[in-house]
């Protein structure tokens, strides 16, 4: 790789590095995996650098990260592991331990919902609720038309929503 294509594509793929690993992590739900299956989308992204024809270099990536997970997925023919719990959480770092608690309560309640998700449900809530992509940008990742998106996104709100309810916990069964 030249010098100039090397520098654009670092500049077109870095800054998307965590967004990379979390994609991996939420389609693999290995954290180990997600490392090599980032690794690995790094490698062909700049194999393949040539065939980026500019835009959305968060969306392009994130298309190959998908495909080296799927890749992943399909070599593994085994139930994926579920992610540990040192997961940061992004939000105020309160002192109060009641607040703090809670906290770690519900996040623990939201990744489990999105654990429980079916895979191209879940990959695209991750996309839209976690990596803040488009529509447009989630239907380029998937390679899925743009109703399949909005519709696979509805629905997997849908499934998040009921999952979380707070009357779950008493009727439900």
């Amino acid at each position: 790789m030249e010098l100039d294509q090397r520098s654009q594509f670092e500049q077109a793929t870095l800054p998307h590095l965590d967004a990379a690993y979390n994609l991996a992590r939420w389609l693999t739900r290995d954290v180990h995996a997600a490392e090599d299956v980032v690794q690995e989308a790094y490698v062909r992204a700049a194999r393949y650098f040539g065939s980026f024809r500019g835009g959305d270099g968060k969306a392009w990536l994130l298309g190959v990260v998908r495909r080296a997970s799927c890749d992943w997925l399909t070599k593994q023919r085994a139930q994926p592991a579920a992610l540990p719990d040192d997961v940061p959480d992004r939000g105020d770092e309160s002192s109060n331990p009641e607040v703090l608690a809670i906290r770690k309560c519900d996040v623990a309640l939201v990744r489990q919902a999105l654990e429980e998700l079916p895979p191209l449900l879940r990959e695209v809530v991750v996309l839209r609720e976690l990596e803040g992509l488009s529509y447009q940008a989630i239907a380029a990742v998937t390679e899925a038309p743009l109703g399949t998106v909005m519709s696979r996104l509805s629905r997997g709100r849908r499934q998040l929503q009921r999952r979380l309810a707070p009357d779950r916990v008493g009727g439900e069964a």
